[in-house]
């Protein structure tokens, strides 16, 4: 198995804990894993993309070349933009639509669309996956789990060569009990969601 994962969001969406999570399913399953992460802005609110690879052999570096990622998986749509080079032609985006503007938009007074980014990524040769996180976080009644929401959805989109039951397995062993429950709800949620949302990736996607 290998599998290449770039997860793109801004600081405070749980990228890098998302990335851990994922890091520790695979090696849990006996597999080689390499993460890292690049970091913008050291405030809330700045550019966060983690590298994950995964192999069933060594790997030597953590980070990848443009046109590697399997697949780009977005809780803000611009980062998800930004990081599209990364991805590999055919490979699978899965995205939360709702974004995250960054100051300079406010300060400009720009327009910071996320259904123009969702346009822009239906227009990009992917298979497209497009789950309203902020409407699990709604459900579930917590803002914070929407990376995992998006990691449900991503494992159900067979976009991370892992299980709903592996990553489950990964969350319990990593969380707090007391965020456990909440945690997986979301990440069944997310799950769901991303079937639902299946017959219309597949529409979307590269024929």
């Amino acid at each position: 198995m290998n599998a290449n994962l770039i997860i793109a969001g801004v600081g405070g969406q749980g990228t890098v804990l998302a990335a851990k999570l994922v890091a520790r399913a695979a090696m849990d399953a006996g597999l080689a894993v390499r993460t890292s992460e690049t970091i913008g802005m050291a405030q809330r609110g700045g550019s966060v993309v983690s590298y994950v690879r995964i192999a069933d052999r060594p790997i030597a570096s953590p980070l990848m070349a443009p046109g590697a990622a399997d697949t780009l998986l977005g809780f803000e749509p611009g980062e998800v933009v930004r990081s599209l080079h990364f991805l590999r032609p055919g490979g699978t985006v899965v995205v939360n639509p709702h974004t995250v503007a960054p100051v300079s938009a406010a300060l400009t007074r720009t327009e910071y669309s996320g259904l123009a980014m969702i346009d822009y990524l239906r227009q990009c040769g992917c298979r497209l996956v497009v789950v309203d996180g902020d409407a699990i976080c709604a459900e579930i009644g917590s803002g914070k789990v929407l990376n995992v929401a998006l990691i449900g959805a991503a494992a159900a989109a067979d976009a991370l060569g892992l299980t709903l039951e592996q990553i489950e397995d990964a969350l319990r062993k990593s969380l707090r009990p007391k965020l456990v429950d909440m945690n997986v709800r979301a990440l069944h949620a997310g799950a769901r969601a991303a079937r639902e949302a299946a017959p219309r990736a597949a529409v979307e996607g590269q024929p």
